[in-house]
Formats: structure tokens, sequence, C-alpha cells
């Protein structure tokens, strides 16, 4: 999975399938125009409506290295090419609740068997499901280069342009903290089953740093973390005793802190008049102030 698509004007002449990490990356440096492709739900959208004609594809399927996970020093070692369907089942979701949650409102089970973790990160949409998730978890990519070379990226560093794969490079592995407290992942679309979000909420307690943390997606490029609210409520919640103490009307202003984080007020005109909000970002606002509101419940609860 990798930023890296350039485009050119031919179908593909080439296709190869490597069987390693080191294999698929020594192909792309071999071949500077291909194209890598997992799961193609949204390479095959780019390349049917014309945007795209990839010179040459290298197909990520037969690396078994990135199809599983593994447990590393308290973290959840996840293979990129993990896909929806698979981060769905029970097993997944005892590890790591939210991103199954995510997982399964990825889209139709033909998105969800195809899909993987590595493209939802790579293509950044800002309504991948699993990458308000991530952004909670404060989750690292694991990036594989030429020459076995790896490094490590904070994945709100990648999604926010701060740091960009280079050529050749892939996600090989997203390492994850396991927490083993309670998080949640909501999200509302615009339709009823599944669809694209127009606002998600992912929310995890960390009980080990006495912290609260809450990622908002598909409301801007990249999810945003309301990190005030995070630390205000953060200091309401009894860490030692019952975390589901905190009165109703904390939970509800929680919601409201964030959502005038995510989405605040007009700044006020040149002659001092305060801007109203159009009435569908004042609705956008309302849908993630009670996303958040009711992670938060469920997560206390």
């Amino acid at each position: 999975m990798t930023t890296h698509a350039p485009q050119a004007a031919q179908t593909p002449r080439s296709v190869k399938l490597p069987a390693t990490l080191d294999e698929a990356v020594a192909a792309l440096a071999a071949m500077p125009a291909a194209v890598p492709v997992a799961g193609g739900t949204d390479l095959m959208t780019s390349v049917n409506s014309g945007q795209l004609r990839p010179a040459a594809l290298v197909g990520l399927g037969r690396i078994s290295e990135i199809r599983g996970w593994q447990y590393q020093d308290g973290h959840a070692l996840l293979g990129a090419g993990l896909t929806h369907a698979r981060m769905g089942r029970p097993d997944f979701a005892a590890l790591i609740p939210a991103l199954a949650a995510a997982a399964r409102a990825a889209g139709p089970p033909q998105i969800r068997n195809a899909g993987t973790l590595g493209g939802n990160i790579a293509s950044a949409a800002p309504t991948g499901d699993a990458l308000p998730v991530l952004a909670a978890l404060e989750a690292v990519l694991i990036i594989a280069g030429p020459g076995g070379a790896r490094r490590e990226v904070p994945v709100s560093h990648l999604l926010a342009g701060m740091e960009m794969l280079r050529p050749g490079e892939l996600i090989g592995f997203v390492r994850v903290p396991l927490l083993h407290a309670p998080q949640v992942f909501l999200k509302a679309t615009g339709r009823t089953g599944p669809g694209r979000a127009t606002a998600s909420v992912a929310l995890v307690l960390d009980p080990a740093r006495r912290g609260v943390r809450c990622a908002v997606g598909a409301i801007a490029p990249m999810p945003l973390r309301p990190l005030e609210a995070e630390q205000w409520v953060a200091s309401l919640i009894d860490w030692d005793g019952g975390r589901g103490s905190l009165v109703p009307e904390a939970v509800t202003a929680f919601g409201e802190y964030v959502a005038a984080a995510c989405i605040p007020d007009q700044p006020p005109a040149a002659d001092g008049t305060e801007q109203p909000l159009t009435p569908a970002v004042l609705h956008l606002r309302r849908t993630v102030a009670a996303l958040a509101r009711r992670a938060l419940g469920r997560a206390l609860s």
C-alpha cells in the first residue's frame, strides 16, 4: 500500500505478483511507474473513471506476511493486507474493538472482503472508517523500503502530510497499543445501512495514562483530535473508582466541546458582525456532538 501512484497514459503492460514484502518493494523500485494493488477498491474506481491509467501493477495479494497479526510488547502488529472482513471477526474484535467496529461498517460485503487496512491508510480518503480509530489509538506505521529498510511513522503524520511515503515504499504493518479498556467507533451516514460516513467518532479510554483519546473523521481531509476536550473530560473521570460515575451533564458537555472544537464558529466579518453557520454546517456540528456524546457514554458504561 503506497501513496505513490503515478499516472500513465496506457493500460498496464506488466503485472508482478511478489511473494514477500521485500520482493514487492524491489518490484516497485524496478518499475517506478508501477502502482501497487491489494484489494483494489479505490484503485479500480479511479481506473474505471479514467482518472488513472497505470503502466504496470504490483499485486500484493500473495504476500502472506502482511495478511495476519501478532503480539509484540503490549502491542498488536497488524499486517497491512488485513481485510475489513477479517478485522470484523469476533477474535479480532476482542483485541481491538473499535477497529473491528470500523471494519464492519466499511461497506457492503464485497468491499469488506477486498478492502485492506493498508489501502485504507494509503488512499487517505477522508471517509475512511479505520482512520479515526487509528488516530485515536495513536497507531504507528512500519514502512518497508528498498534494501530491506524499515522506518516508523505515526499514522497521524502520514494522514496530515507531515511525512509522505517515498517512491518504492510500502506500508507493511500497523502497530497498535493493546489498551485492554473500552473503545468505541460510531458513524453517521446519509442513508440506512452501510454507506460513506458523513461524520464518525472513535473514542478510547487509556487507564494506564489516565487519558481519553477521541478522533473525529469524515468532516475534514484528515481525522481531527479535540485535545482540549480530551484533557477536560479525562480530568473529571474517577480513574481509581467507578469510571461510570461521570454525570450526564458532563457527557453532554463533552459532545458539545468536541463538536465546537472540530467545527468552530465563523470569525466575525470585517465590520465586526457575527457570521452564522449555515444550516448544513449546524446539522453536521449537532451530528458530531451526538456521536461524541454517545461514544463516551458507551465507553463509560
